[in-house]
């Protein structure tokens, strides 16, 4: 989502002005939640420290509160862009000036839970507290314990995040979460088994899947969060890049990859029996989190995801049409002359095949990938300009780079090739109009 309506923003405004006449102070009640068994869960004890490490990279903590390049471990100063303009993250390392080394364990879950620091200040919902506020009890003791006695302190004072006005006025947030989050822990689902459970959990809770693959509303509210809600995990739009549709949908969705390929998708940024490659933000996420998870996290989570059903269906695969078949066939002889075609053959196919199949753990199929299908082909279009990278993982096949193609092909070219791709070998999606180029070209020269 890149615009926000004028009707919201005047809602958001007006929400803003009635704060002001309530007065209200979350300080106060932060400091009335301090009791003496909140605070013992400051204990060092090492298997709590060890737990909470690992469930910080399931939160994948690290990804956003840590500057890349030269950013010293959760020190902060990411700069994440939002409608709104740019928010910085803040420092959570245990530095007592500058990070949380003062927070009581009551401050610590305020923050994660309700997204409201120890001075009353309310935390933009780039910090996806929405989700966190599911974190159970034990699994939060585990991670103030890491996060005071595993993490190196730090002094170091991020950039302060400064949005123009109306949302600037942080007090006014307080109605963004009345109407928006559902407070509350995760409560398990009597009619399915653990191992669903399990993955629910982690991709409500931690994980925080939704903040990415769920569509915004006008507000930048996410549209659902858990299964019950028909937009969730269907797909959303950040920072220019469109997270895909985990539902099972056929088409651009999960419906033709196996739990294996999910599971292994996590772990190494690539499919098993779907050639599929981690691409954009998501090779963050895989270097710095789900590498990290153990197998059966990773055949839990994959166990949810293949239990949800298809929903915003978009493109459709078939690979066995007459059609399919003839396409194939004349790239390999050369003689296709359809628009696209001829880029594709000179410059795509050498790496993704001229049946646009890829090759495995090395370069994402293209036909049937469920991106290509996609209803939004901003990633496809992004990928073609800046290019893009496998991510780097411990265990992973060898990372590897695609070239960026903004100053060789037009916006013309690109949209010809993307069009070519989204509509042979069995792909049936949307062609993808020069505008389109256009304007993203634009947005990132912006960024």
């Amino acid at each position: 989502m890149d615009l926000i309506s004028p009707r919201a923003v005047w809602a958001i405004f007006a929400a803003l002005i009635a704060a002001t006449v309530l007065g209200l102070s979350a300080h106060t009640s932060a400091q009335t939640r301090a009791t003496d068994a909140g605070n013992a869960a400051a204990s060092a004890d090492p298997a709590l420290i060890s737990r909470g490490e690992y469930l910080a990279k399931l939160g994948d903590c690290a990804g956003c509160h840590t500057e890349p390049k030269q950013g010293a471990p959760f020190a902060g100063g990411l700069a994440m862009g939002s409608p709104f303009g740019t928010i910085y993250s803040t420092n959570i390392t245990p530095d007592p000036q500058t990070g949380i080394g003062r927070y009581s364990f009551a401050d610590f879950e305020h923050a994660l839970r309700d997204g409201v620091t120890p001075d009353g200040k309310r935390l933009y919902p780039a910090m996806p507290y929405a989700s966190f506020t599911k974190i159970s009890d034990a699994d939060m003791r585990a991670l103030y314990a890491y996060f005071m006695h595993g993490v190196q302190p730090v002094n170091h004072r991020p950039p302060e995040t400064k949005l123009p006005f109306p949302f600037s006025q942080r007090w006014g947030l307080f109605f963004w979460d009345l109407a928006f989050v559902r407070h509350g822990r995760f409560t398990p689902n009597d009619r399915h088994d653990v191992q669903w459970n399990r993955g629910a959990y982690i991709v409500q809770s931690l994980g925080h899947c939704g903040a990415c693959h769920t569509p915004r509303g006008p507000a930048f509210e996410e549209r659902g969060y858990d299964e019950s809600s028909r937009l969730y995990l269907t797909g959303g739009t950040n920072d220019h890049w469109f997270a895909p549709n985990l539902t099972g949908d056929p088409g651009s969705g999960l419906g033709r990859l196996s739990p294996r390929d999910i599971a292994s998708f996590l772990k190494s940024g690539h499919g098993v029996d779907v050639h599929v490659v981690t691409f954009g933000s998501m090779v963050e996420v895989v270097e710095d989190s789900a590498q990290y998870f153990n197998d059966d996290d990773l055949a839990a989570i994959a166990h949810y995801l293949k239990s949800l059903p298809a929903r915003e269906a978009s493109g459709a695969f078939s690979p066995n049409s007459q059609r399919a078949q003839e396409t194939a066939a004349s790239l390999k002889t050369g003689e296709v002359e359809r628009p696209g075609a001829g880029l594709y053959t000179s410059f795509c196919a050498k790496c993704h095949q001229a049946e646009g199949r890829g090759e495995a753990h090395k370069f994402p199929a293209l036909a049937g990938n469920p991106v290509v299908l996609a209803p939004d082909p901003s990633s496809l279009i992004r990928l073609v300009l800046e290019g893009g990278s496998s991510p780097q993982t411990e265990d992973g096949p060898t990372h590897r780079k695609m070239p960026a193609f903004e100053n060789q092909f037009t916006d013309t070219e690109i949209a010809r090739v993307l069009s070519f791709v989204r509509t042979t070998w069995g792909n049936e999606a949307a062609p993808v109009a020069t505008r389109e180029v256009s304007v993203m070209r634009g947005k990132l020269k912006k960024k």
